[in-house]
């Protein structure tokens, strides 16, 4: 595949038949230069230190503050599918802030909808203190990637998101991976489309590509051994692609492995066995080695700092009068 370019724009001009423009179009999209060759973002800097990064899905504040005390050097990734890009970036906003030493890449679905609106949702999630995004290039509304009756946009469409949102980024420590779930419209597609699909977007500007829902072994060393760049591989439990360990796909070709569902889905099942005790026996009593305990919770959230904050910066008299602590002398108005 060649790139020439003219001003401000890229014409993709293909010499083989990998990439099948529209017929009603001619493939162009914003001049972006691949982020994964000569970018340097903390994901880029995590992937170089440590070969294949093992990334735990968080869905909320409390989940992110979970995976921080559990490991240090982990990263969250928040799976917010069905809220829209404001709702999503004040999600994001929120596990960042819950665990401000996390990296956290953000599932950002679609983008929004066109270029316009992958910009706007790119650097929402800046602002939210995200390290990176998913975009994805399935028609909405969108699908969880294991799921049947799957939509796909048109490839040259959705190369100009990755373009928009490459020139969103800018300089920004941001890390820009474009997902392809043109694998899962395998009666329409298939794995030979997604890999095309794949590295159409790394030329646009991903940092990395995502082919979703490989069926089995051969399939995802095909995508180690045909997909440009960095490759993120997803492990869903219960998904159609079998479960590895970081060691083994980073054998054929991975470098980031995402666990998204597996914290939710933990949380499940929790959740059915208390509320089943509670129901089948009336207390927890006999049930308490699957809790965790009041001590334990209010040290995960910080509570005894915070009430140490409170006391140091006010008082209350006998009266239960507040007085506030301040350092200089508080002026009456007239």
């Amino acid at each position: 595949m060649q790139l020439t370019s003219n001003a401000s724009t890229c014409r993709i001009r293909s010499n083989d038949r990998s990439v099948r423009p529209h017929p009603s179009r001619a493939a162009v999209v914003t001049r972006a230069t691949n982020g994964s060759g000569h970018r340097s973002t903390t994901f880029h800097r995590l992937i170089e230190e440590n070969g294949c990064l093992l990334m735990p899905g968080v869905y909320d504040a409390l989940s992110a503050k979970i995976a921080a005390r559990v490991s240090a050097t982990g990263l969250g990734e928040p799976d917010v599918g069905l809220l829209t890009p404001p709702e999503m970036a004040r999600k994001a906003g929120q596990i960042t802030g819950a665990a401000p030493s996390l990296p956290t890449i953000a599932d950002a679905d679609t983008g929004g909808g066109n270029v316009l609106n992958v910009q706007r949702t790119i650097r929402q999630l800046i602002s939210a203190g995200c390290k990176g995004c998913f975009l994805e290039d399935q028609a909405w509304p969108k699908r969880m990637g294991h799921m049947r009756n799957k939509e796909v946009i048109e490839m040259e469409e959705f190369a100009a998101k990755i373009a928009a949102a490459r020139e969103a980024i800018g300089d920004s420590d941001f890390f820009l991976v474009a997902r392809t779930d043109a694998r899962g419209t395998s009666a329409k597609y298939g794995l030979e489309e997604a890999i095309k699909r794949a590295n159409l977007y790394a030329d646009a500007g991903a940092d990395a590509t995502f082919v979703e829902a490989p069926r089995g072994e051969e399939e995802l060393a095909r995508i180690g051994r045909e997909t440009k760049g960095l490759r993120v591989c997803n492990m869903l439990e219960g998904g159609v692609t079998p479960l590895h360990t970081p060691e083994e796909l980073r054998a054929m070709g991975f470098h980031l492995v995402v666990h998204p569902l597996s914290g939710l889905y933990a949380a499940t099942r929790a959740l059915l066995n208390v509320y089943g005790t509670l129901a089948s026996q009336g207390s927890t009593r006999e049930a308490m080695e699957g809790l965790a305990h009041f001590e334990e919770f209010n040290d995960l959230i910080g509570l005894e700092e915070r009430i140490r904050t409170e006391e140091r910066l006010t008082t209350r008299d006998a009266s239960d009068k507040l007085h506030v602590r301040v350092r200089a002398q508080v002026k009456e108005l007239n």
